[in-house]
């Protein structure tokens, strides 16, 4: 029996007022009806209003229907799990009435309202739901099938895995046949809906769709001409996914899908390009890709070029050529930013493969997965076009630059800005995988980009500083004064541009060549800092952002090298300035102090006069965080859990203070309780938090051992439980932090090697440990055998090889010396155990440039030692290098 309520006029009228203010354009009024809204929930018959309100109002304007379906369907959303049985019932079956309601409007949101129900009461809850839309959408009303296949588009979209589930009896058995069937319907909107519900099972690839492929594919090519937009759209979408998943099913028809997708990434729809444009990208993922291409590389190029044009609403939107240095930034100009945070790596100058966020991505930082996500929300053609070129210039190499470099030559003079700046985009976008067929065209090709820095539109400006640092290796490498002295003196020019976007392009492209160049940077450095501190006072707050990254990097680039007295007077009283000035609650602090966290490595001593007050602002942001996060955890109601970056940069500006003043720390530590903090910040839940901690302990234990060793009985339990792979940034910053304590503690080491050695063993031997994880657990190995070499000895044979196949990639530094010397020690005692595996023992040996005198005295007697053993291999590590 159906449900039946009826509302109370007056607060009918109430809540019908309260939804038309609700679209007022002043905001405190909509703050206000937000409150209001709010508050009525607590009445369990709020929703059942809403649900009046939007299904049997049809004299109300439909905008006011409209909100009140939104609300209800968040209210389904937060709230769904405590409805009385009674209200969602009647939701259901009034929502379902809407589905055929004449108002498009209406129809979309009843749509979404069924699929939040869906997707929070669970589909096996209204078995009723899915048969009853399957027979609207074979309905005669063209407003009930269209609402009908609109619902059901949601539900694939939103309920995926529940379709896909047994618990409902193989829905899709039914349904993908009847989407397909749906394919050729005479309505556009119902044929895209069709379409765009068998594209979300593509990349799962339930068996239901696999059976109906060849069906689906043929249905793909009957309307891949359609004149609706979005079915085109949606064909793109999904020949793209099957090319990823399925691409064996695609091959026999490759040659006309090419030619499809080549007219259709010139579409005049540009959201239908953009689906088509996709596909090169995917294309140039597979294997079939230089086959399946290479006879189109001549036509496909002067598309691409085409698609990487600015369009004319882009060039409106982006008001390029104003000069707006002095015109404060909006908070919605600055987009997020992520802490990138410390992660120790053996070979300081080898690029990290695992400098993540403890959570296990071992290939990209969380800043830049985060970047990655934000250059999503504005993807376009322009954006597609240009990583096409790049991804497939990785694929074909040199052999596209005959296509492509006739094209550039002419369009890198064209009279038309538009063409030259998407001329010079392309060579940016070619830079890695044609680097090799380049060279030759560099030297004519470097001055004139260096000349387009002064362009007169501010794009060109923009897109050439990003194309110079694509080459800013080749260019580091050539004389100075042929390339690199005009290019610093034109982009620091362009740092102090009138165009904010010229100015963010130039600071980054900068930070990029200081990256590559380093410490040749360091006859130039007056003029770089006097440069980047005009800078500092001219930038606003998003390019300010940059600039600090830029400042950072320089100081990680030429080092000790920036510790110098004009340096310092010019560099640091401006850091400080803005230090002073920020909030304890100001995100602001997060670049300031990964900048300063550098500059303080770089200064050493010289940063002492500004060190107390930065030290103790970070134990206090410290202590704040630490003390935020207990009342969080203990009262849950009353108080929200704090942001813990303020703690984490924080940290990792103490560690850069540590590196950098060494020793000189020690009275800060005294007097502080930062070792107190540091415990409890170690047994943090979030991993990043943990992560700098650990990386804080074992600087700290290399400038102030003597207050570290007081706690060593705690600390190392915690390192021990953090030995934990999974979180591979977490681990190799404690794995480092053991090695550096156990040379403090020498044999005393001897009572903790239970809590470690095993686990470290284990780690070492584990399949597809990063690189810079495998390092530092070689490192941390041998010098655990360093000082207690009877007790690691016997395990030797255990970790030897790939401790020897590790350690051999890695250039001269103390930590290699310290690692190789407790692996001898080892051998010494145990000799047996590299036996089986003294040939890579010999290649690890040959890795060496130049040992200290005494360590390869020892190399030398241990090759001896072995030399009746292993004589050849022997014979070649003598003459080779000992």
């Amino acid at each position: 029996m159906a449900f039946t309520w009826q509302p109370d006029p007056n607060g009918l009228n109430q809540i019908v007022q309260l939804l038309r203010e609700s679209q007022s354009p002043d905001t405190a009024t909509q703050r206000a009806v937000e409150q209001k809204l709010e508050a009525l929930n607590q009445y369990p018959d709020f929703n059942n209003y809403l649900i009046f309100v939007f299904t049997k109002m049809k004299r109300e304007d439909e905008p006011t229907r409209s909100i009140a379906g939104l609300i209800l369907k968040n209210n389904v959303k937060m709230y769904y799990a405590s409805f009385p049985r009674e209200i969602k019932t009647f939701i259901k079956q009034e929502a379902m009435q809407a589905v055929a309601d004449p108002s498009p409007l209406i129809r979309a949101t009843a749509g979404t309202l069924i699929s939040t129900i869906a997707m929070r009461g669970d589909l096996v809850q209204w078995p009723e739901l899915l048969p009853t839309l399957c027979g609207l959408i074979e309905s005669n009303s063209p407003e009930a099938a269209e609402g009908a296949f609109s619902t059901l588009h949601k539900i694939c979209e939103d309920c995926s895995d529940q379709l896909e589930s047994n618990a409902l009896n193989g829905p899709l058995n039914v349904l993908i046949p009847k989407f397909l069937h749906f394919f050729n319907h005479n309505s556009p909107s119902i044929r895209s809906h069709a379409i765009a519900c068998v594209n979300q099972f593509i990349m799962s690839q339930p068996s239901a769709l696999v059976d109906n492929m060849g069906h689906f594919i043929q249905s793909l090519f009957a309307v891949a001409g359609d004149a609706d937009t979005e079915v085109r759209k949606n064909v793109c979408r999904a020949l793209v996914m099957l090319l990823e998943v399925r691409s064996s099913d695609l091959i026999p028809h490759m040659n006309s899908i090419v030619e499809y997708m080549l007219v259709h990434t010139q579409d005049s729809n540009d959201v239908v390009a953009l689906e088509a444009c996709e596909f090169w990208l995917t294309l140039a993922e597979q294997s079939i890709c230089v086959d399946a291409l290479a006879p189109y590389l001549d036509r496909l190029i002067p598309v691409l070029l085409n698609g990487m044009h600015y369009s004319e609403i882009d060039i409106v939107l982006l008001k390029a050529d104003i000069v707006d240095q002095h015109v404060p930034d909006r908070d919605s100009d600055i987009r997020p930013r992520f802490h990138k945070v410390k992660t120790h790596i053996a070979d300081q100058q080898a690029q990290p493969d695992a400098v993540g966020s403890g959570d296990g991505e071992e290939s990209d930082s969380e800043e830049e997965d985060e970047m990655r996500k934000e250059a999503l929300s504005d993807w376009n053609l322009r954006k597609c076009s240009a990583a096409a070129l790049d991804v497939l210039s990785n694929v074909f190499h040199h052999t596209l630059l005959p296509v492509l470099l006739p094209i550039l030559k002419q369009n890198l003079f064209s009279p038309d800005w538009l063409v030259k700046e998407s001329a010079i985009l392309a060579l940016g976008a070619v830079s890695e995988g044609c680097m090799d067929g380049m060279v030759q065209h560099l030297p004519e090709l470097v001055p004139f980009l260096i000349s387009c820095l002064a362009d007169s539109k501010a794009l060109v400006r923009s897109i050439t500083c990003w194309t110079l640092s694509r080459y800013a290796h080749w260019i580091v490498g050539q004389p100075h004064e042929l390339y690199l002295q005009k290019l610093m003196t034109e982009l620091l020019g362009r740092i102090l541009d009138p165009n904010k976007r010229v100015q963010e392009a130039a600071c980054s492209a900068f930070a990029t060549l200081e990256e590559e160049a380093c410490t040749e940077l360091v006859p130039y450095l007056g003029g770089i800092l006097q440069v980047l501190m005009i800078a500092f006072k001219q930038y606003q707050a998003k390019n300010l952002l940059i600039l600090y990254d830029a400042i950072g990097t320089l100081a990680d680039s030429v080092g000790n090298h920036l510790n110098k007295e004009e340096y310092i007077r010019l560099l640091m009283p401006p850091l400080i300035e803005k230090w002073s000035v920020l909030k304890d609650e100001d995100k602001d602090l997060f670049p300031l102090l990964e900048c300063l966290s550098s500059v303080a490595t770089a200064l050493q001593s010289g940063f002492l006069p500004y060190c107390g007050p930065v030290f103790q602002r970070c134990v206090f942001l410290i202590q704040q965080t630490l003390h935020q996060t207990q009342l969080a955890l203990s009262n849950p109601e009353h108080y929200t859990t704090p942001d813990k970056e303020f703690m984490i940069v924080a940290l990792d500006l103490l560690s850069g203070l540590a590196e950098g003043l060494g020793t000189h720390i020690e009275p800060l530590v005294a007097q502080s309780n930062i070792l107190t903090l540091l415990f409890q910040c170690m047994q943090d839940s979030m991993p990043e938090v943990r992560q700098s901690s650990f990386a804080l302990l074992g600087d700290l234990t290399k400038a102030c051992f003597n207050h570290v060793r007081q706690c060593v009985v705690d600390f190392l339990p915690v390192l021990g439980r953090n030995l934990n792979p999974e979180f591979i940034s977490v681990c190799n910053n404690a794995t480092w932090a053991i090695g550096e304590l156990s040379l403090q503690l020498a044999s005393e080491m001897k009572a903790y090697l239970s809590l470690v050695l095993h686990q470290l063993i284990e780690n070492i031997n584990r399949p597809g440990t990063p690189k810079t994880l495998l390092e530092n657990t070689a490192i941390t190995i041998g010098r655990l055998g360093l000082v207690c070499p009877e007790d690691v000895a016997p395990f030797l044979q255990t970790f030897i090889y790939q401790w020897c196949s590790t350690l051999r990639n890695i250039r001269d530094n103390e930590e290699k010396d310290s690692a190789f010397r407790g692996v001898c020690a080892m051998i010494s005692l145990n000799p047996s155990g590299v036996l089986q595996h003294f040939m890579f023992f010999c290649d690890a040996i040959a890795s060496w440039s130049s040992p200290k005198e005494d360590l390869r005295q020892t190399f030398h007697k241990i090759l001896h030692g072995f030399k009746s053993v292993k004589g050849a291999a022997v014979r070649t590590v003598t003459a080779w290098h000992v």
